[in-house]
């Protein structure tokens, strides 16, 4: 597919060919999810936060302190993806797999 389009960096074009179904493997997802899996903002919003929240300590005493301040503050977005909102629903996933909306709903429920 890349090789006649990239005909001027062939190793480009072989690699590409090589990861076509990777780089495509969101297409097999529902197209109302495409947008979110593509996004990095979550991501971008926790790294900020914690860019944030360790520049108010400033000078940590300690590589232990570093740690306990991040794995408190990604425990709390854990917690809050988890109750508050879901980043995909899950019943557009049913597309995908009719066994996985079912558990992923009792887990969530139960």
């Amino acid at each position: 597919m890349f090789r006649e389009r990239y005909q001027t960096f062939p190793k480009l074009a072989a690699m590409l060919d090589e990861a076509e179904s990777d780089v495509l493997a969101f297409m097999q997802f529902p197209k109302a999810h495409r947008k979110q899996i593509a996004s990095t903002n979550p991501l971008e919003r926790v790294n900020a936060k914690i860019k944030r929240r360790t520049d108010v300590v400033g000078i940590f005493p300690n590589e232990a302190a570093i740690v306990r301040l991040v794995g408190v503050l990604l425990l709390e977005q854990n917690d809050e993806w988890q109750l508050q909102r879901r980043y995909m629903q899950l019943e557009g996933l049913k597309e995908i797999s009719d066994n996985q909306v079912h558990r992923l709903s009792v887990v969530i429920t139960g």
